[in-house]
């Protein structure tokens, strides 16, 4: 790793140099003799594999995996995107055998970076991880979405998601979106989506699945899941139990979830589906190592429900969809006795809740065009105060925020293929917030399909986030006169499948602008602290990805990506290196993966950064038809970092367990 270490150094000084100066004429020079190289590769390649008689067209190297919802409403082809999309499949996540959806997809996606500071459990309020950052944008600011089937998720209240509350049980694949995404999804897209979509069965039949393990610092997992399917009608009903005692004293995690799909086929045009999602979680976080923390406990409830009717015709496709999310916090923020500090006299409790409807229908209106119209509802907001318990003025309350929002909007997406080889893609969003106004949402890019199974993507796409209520209404920085942020990203992209797909590879090269970002600074009018519409951000980057299905039993992964921030932020590492490998055979099951993390901001005031490097490996035995038998290791070069600042994370881990797979 001393290697990689110092080329990576090297090619932090490149990059730096490279992005400060001339990036849009140094940025289409470096493109085009990129694809230059790639394209003569890919010629000879293709040319050799001709004259062997291996003659698969563009459109064969494609499987079902590339079928996406997240770029467009409706199933589409992803080469037909001007957007990037990754997208991890079941046997993907079962692969990990973890019950957070969120760890997998840091290792999995570049650009993507998820804060963590325990073994097991994210939490929320002070010291909470679960952070997530795409490209620089990110954090407690909620500037990426996480949807379920399409449905924001995010506290009406605080407006970020909620990271606990998406467990593997609930997903049959999961499409990350990289760049915003605005156009379809609203304000929070700005950054990116992450769209879980949950789990169906596609055969009549009964499957029960059980998940068990445990394994360091007393730590638990498990998870039941039945699905049954019988002509039209279908089921999944999961519950998982999941609890750690921590690595540290004060750091326990308890978490209670539970799923349920049901769904009816009318026809092969029509169907009808509705879900519930309920997760509940006590934590406890003992503060930095500087100053341990003493009662810091939270308890936390999670709750979502939807009911969708969707059609789906040779020329048009569409649904109607209405969803509900709600939960309930209590939260004491506990006390630093090497401060002086003495128990808290208050508990902060809050109940937010976000409704929304959803209607959109595409149509083909003549060859090679896909119009898609939609209209999106949403009313969140919710009630926050303070409980006393103790002291003085014990069974009063404190009002902190008692509001509700609407937002309204209307959008158009078009795409058009020109021939067979031009995509062209468009569309634009008009959306009204009932506090802060309109906003105009336009989007626009091209994808250029190339012989020799080669995609060349170029867009330019707008991203906003309305200020929540917490900014505006709650705690000594809040502003009633905050303005939307706003974004614009520009990228361009280059992909290829070679060895009738068994090899792909590809490349992001990406430029972010953003304007009026929210931060707390000194009150220019006044004492204190405000927040205001004064941050910027002009990040660029690059991004690479690989995969290579070697054998019937080897295949092995890589991505990489590198981000030159103008202004540094916490949870946005400069550079994430992954690489992994999967060894099927028998009844063996191995898979593996090294990620190297340089240049992570943990702090930046004083600026403070961690480099590390993390191993971990999954082995599982077949010793039954129905019976695996699996150990999980994670870090196992026993690093010592820092994700969260003076939040040091676990050595060393290990869990062990099994999983038994009946019916179909």
């Amino acid at each position: 790793m001393s290697f990689c270490r110092m080329e990576i150094g090297r090619m932090d000084i490149a990059m730096a140099r490279f992005f400060d100066g001339g990036f849009i004429s140094v940025f289409a020079r470096l493109s085009l003799s990129f694809l230059f190289l790639l394209s003569s590769f890919s010629v000879a390649y293709a040319q050799d594999t001709e004259r062997r008689g291996d003659t698969a067209s563009v459109s064969s190297v494609y499987n079902i995996d590339e079928v996406v919802v997240t770029g467009s409403r409706n199933e589409t082809d992803v080469r037909h995107l001007s957007q990037t999309v990754t997208v991890l499949n079941r046997t993907e996540i079962e692969s990990t055998g973890r019950p957070s959806l969120l760890s997998m997809l840091g290792e999995q996606v570049p650009g993507l970076f998820i804060t963590s500071r325990g073994m097991m459990g994210y939490g929320v309020s002070n010291g909470a991880a679960g952070n997530i950052s795409l490209r620089g944008l990110g954090g407690g600011a909620a500037r990426m979405m996480v949807m379920i089937d399409g449905h924001p998720q995010y506290a009406g209240i605080f407006g970020h998601p909620i990271s606990d509350s998406y467990q593997s049980f609930m997903a049959e694949r999961v499409e990350v979106l990289r760049g915003p995404a605005s156009v379809l999804y609203g304000s929070n897209a700005m950054g990116g989506v992450i769209n879980i979509v949950t789990r169906k069965m596609d055969k009549d039949g009964v499957s029960t699945n059980l998940h068990a393990g445990y394994g360091s610092y007393n730590t638990v997992e498990t998870e039941l899941t039945n699905r049954l399917r019988k002509k039209g009608f279908s089921s999944v009903i999961s519950g998982s139990y999941n609890r750690t005692d921590g690595h540290r004293p004060d750091m326990g995690f308890e978490q209670y979830g539970g799923y349920a799909k049901l769904g009816y086929d009318f026809s092969e045009r029509w169907n009808l589906q509705g879900d519930v999602n309920l997760t509940h979680f006590n934590a406890s976080y003992p503060g930095p190592v500087t100053a341990p923390l003493v009662d810091g406990d939270q308890r936390i409830t999670r709750g979502m429900a939807s009911v969708s009717l969707e059609n789906d015709y040779e020329r048009t496709s569409g649904g109607a969809s209405i969803f509900y999310n709600w939960g309930k916090h209590h939260i004491n923020d506990g006390y630093t006795p090497s401060k002086g500090e003495t128990p808290s006299d208050d508990r902060f409790l809050s109940h937010d809740d976000m409704m929304g409807i959803s209607l959109y229908q595409s149509a083909r209106l003549f060859k090679g065009s896909r119009i898609t119209v939609g209209f999106d509802w949403f009313r969140y907001g919710g009630r926050a105060w303070n409980e006393y318990v103790s002291g003085e003025d014990v069974g009063k309350s404190k009002e902190l925020v008692d509001e509700h929002d609407d937002e309204v909007a209307g959008y158009l997406d078009v795409r058009q293929n020109i021939g067979r080889y031009v995509t062209l893609n468009g569309g634009l969003r008009i959306d009204h917030h009932s506090r802060v106004g309109t906003e105009w949402v336009p989007q626009a890019g091209v994808a250029v399909h190339l012989p020799y199974s080669m995609e060349l993507k170029l867009s330019a796409s707008k991203g906003f986030r309305y200020p929540i209520l917490r900014e505006m209404y709650m705690f000594p920085p809040q502003n009633p006169d905050l303005k939307p942020e706003s974004m614009w990203c520009y990228e361009l992209a280059f992909s290829q499948r070679v060895m009738q797909g068994r090899l792909s590879y590809g490349v992001n090269i990406f430029r972010i602008n953003a304007k009026n970002l929210i931060l707390t600074l000194p009150n220019p009018n006044g004492s204190g602290m405000l927040n205001q519409n004064s941050g910027e951000a002009d990040n660029c980057g690059v991004e690479l990805q690989a995969a290579w299905r070697i054998g019937a039993s080897w295949s092995v992964d890589a991505n990489y990506s590198f981000l030159h921030m103008k202004n540094p932020v916490v949870a946005a590492p400069e550079h994430k290196l992954y690489g992994g490998a999967l060894f099927m055979k028998g009844r063996w099951n191995v898979s593996t993966g090294v990620q190297y993390i340089k240049g992570l901001y943990t702090e930046t005031d004083p600026v403070t950064k961690e480099d590390f490097v993390l191993w971990n490996m999954r082995v599982s035995l077949n010793a039954a038809r129905w019976l695996d038998f699996w150990v999980r290791g994670e870090n196992l070069l026993a690093q010592r970092y820092e994700i969260n600042a003076g939040y040091p994370m676990p050595r060393a881990t290990v869990m062990a367990g099994f999983d038994i797979k009946l019916g179909i």
